[in-house]
Parts: structure tokens; sequence; C-alpha cells
């Protein structure tokens, strides 16, 4: 629980400086008009804007509101500074030491109560720059005044739309302290950027972890896939692989039918060597391993030995009987023999 709450505090820490540097930087870039309002003796204010045309120079501050009929129109999405009478304050002097200059404002605000009669709810106060005393202490003057009268002067401006309302008074030293400030909702407020700024870390956290469980699911599912895949390939190798051997695989069956079957290319080779030129081929049929040949020869009988004398083919017998016409330059034959499937010429 330590633990957790020292990373809490440093996230605090560290969205709260991001957010009050973001917001300094922008309020330096992008500047509103400064508009003051210094109360005088008589409690009228003197009104004090860089461009002075049409402005009146005192306002009075009667019943709660301020009685300009313009100031709506100077103050519209100005910063407006109410500079109040030293009169209105309590001034307290602190003296700390010298490295508490940079937590000063929590020590003002932890010690309020016992340096001015209201509790830190209940007042409006600050502190002047510190002054160096000597090597180990710093002195500041605080200023202090009940809320409520600071809030009266707020609430007559807030309607008329200002970016900020600040109030502040001139110390006894001459010194200008700030004792309240509030930006309208429209402005950037440091502690609401922070808080933004936390909620979008915990939004990229969460998306975090979301794409890290999904890459982790996908990695896996995509690794079952590949496995199976694997499985598979592996199984189909050893299938073929075991069949290479086998009778019936279809390598085998490719292998037998290469030799079990003439190649016609080679019967036709073997035809051409065994025949004599006087002998004319005009019919040819190849059937299995059976061949039918018919043509025209001077000696049909003498055919029969030539062709199975060849080791391509066996059982030579003349199917249908030999003639000769008048008009045939020899006899006509028809001869069939088996085929010995020899795939070589």
């Amino acid at each position: 629980m330590s633990s957790l709450n020292s990373l809490r505090a440093i996230v605090d820490a560290w969205t709260g400086t991001v957010a009050g540097t973001l917001v300094a930087t922008l309020e330096r870039m992008v500047s509103p008009r400064v508009v003051r309002l210094v109360e005088g003796e008589t409690g009228a204010f003197a009104l004090e804007v860089a461009k002075s045309e049409n402005v009146p120079k005192e306002i009075a501050f009667e019943d709660g509101k301020f009685a300009s009929p313009n100031l709506a129109q100077i103050v519209r999405g100005s910063r407006v500074e109410i500079v109040l009478r030293p009169q209105r304050f309590l001034f307290r002097p602190l003296e700390l030491p010298a490295r508490a200059a940079d937590f000063l404002d929590g020590i003002v605000r932890a010690q309020i109560d016992r340096l001015t009669p209201w509790s830190a709810s209940e007042a409006v106060f600050g502190c002047s720059r510190p002054l160096a005393q000597g090597r180990e202490s710093i002195t500041t003057e605080i200023a202090a005044a009940p809320r409520k009268l600071a809030m009266g002067y707020v609430e007559a401006l807030s309607g008329f739309h200002p970016s900020a309302i600040a109030i502040a008074t001139d110390g006894p030293a001459g010194a200008h302290i700030k004792v309240f400030e509030q930006k309208s909702r429209g402005a950037v407020d440091p502690a609401r950027l922070s808080r933004m700024l936390q909620a979008v870390l915990v939004l990229v956290a969460v998306a975090a972890v979301i794409g890290s469980v999904a890459a982790g699911y996908l990695a896996d599912s995509l690794s079952a896939q590949e496995s199976e895949l694997d499985r598979q390939i592996t199984q189909r190798r050893a299938a073929l692989r075991g069949g290479d051997g086998g009778e019936r695989s279809p390598l085998a069956l490719l292998e037998r039918r290469k030799y079990e079957t003439a190649a016609s290319v080679i019967v036709l080779e073997s035809l051409s060597r065994i025949l004599p030129d006087h002998t004319y081929v005009t019919e040819l049929h190849l059937s299995g391993n059976k061949i039918q040949i018919g043509g025209i020869t001077r000696d049909a009988p003498s055919l029969i030995p030539l062709i199975e004398q060849s080791q391509h083919f066996t059982r030579a017998t003349f199917y249908a009987p030999t003639t000769r016409s008048s008009s045939d330059p020899g006899e006509r034959f028809h001869i069939e023999a088996q085929i010995e499937p020899r795939n070589a010429p």
C-alpha cells in the first residue's frame, strides 16, 4: 500500500509540474489584456487600462456592484487585478530557514491560523518575495484579509466574464502581494490540466495492457496455427516418403506405366529401321501393346521375319489376306504384331 501511495505521489508531482509548465508557456504565448482597479482613499477604484480611450478614470463600488455602464466591454476576456488598500489587510512578518523558500506557500497556508484570526478557508492571504537575512534565514511579509471581503469584489466582476480575477495589495515595505486569484472556466487551470494528464496516462496504461494481452493472444493463436500446419506438412511428407517404395504408390505406378507402355515415337523409329526401302506403310494403328500396319511391298511374306527379329515386336502375323492389283506396284499387306515395351530404340 505504501508503494502505491508513493507511486501516486510521484505521478501527481510529475503531472503537476508538466501542467504548470504548459500553462505558464501558454500564458506567455497568449497573454490577455490586463485591467487594474486600484482602490483609493474614498473607496472608489481608479481604472488602469493599456488603451485608455473612452474609459472612465474612476469607478465607484456601491451595493456590491461597480457603477460603470461600459465596464463589461472593458473587462470581458481580460485579466483583472483588484488592488485594495493596505488598511483592509493584516500584515505579519515571518522568518524562516533559507531552505524553506521552495515551500513558502505551503508553510504560510499551514501557519495562517496561528498568524491571523482566521483559518485558511476563512481568509485570503499571500506573502511577499522572501528576502535573505544572512545565509541561514529568510523573511517574508504575510498579508491576510477576510475571504468575504474579497469575494464581494470577485462576484461583482465574474458576470463580465474576465479570463482571471486577482486581488492584491501593497505591503508596508512597498512589496506587491497577491492574496487571491481565480481563473474563469474557459481558462486553463493547472490542477484541472494535471487531472486530465493523469486520466490520459491511465487510458494509455489500460490501452497498453489491452494491447499486450491481445498481442499475446494473437501470438499464441498464430503459433498454434503454425504448429498445426507444420504437423500436417510433416504427415504429408511422411505419407509421400512411405508411399515411394510401395508397389501401389503414384510414383511406382507411373514408373511401371512408363516401362509397360510402348512409346509411339520409338515404335515408329523401330518400324522405319526394320522395313525395307521398297515397303510403303499406308495405315498404322496403335492400340495398347498391339500394332497394325498396312501398305504395299514387293515381298509381303518376308516382312514377318523382319518384324519378329526386332526386339520391339513379337508374334507378327497377317490379319487380312495379301492381295495384288494390276494398278499397285506390289503386294498389299495387313500385318499385326505384339509390341514389347522397350523405351529405347
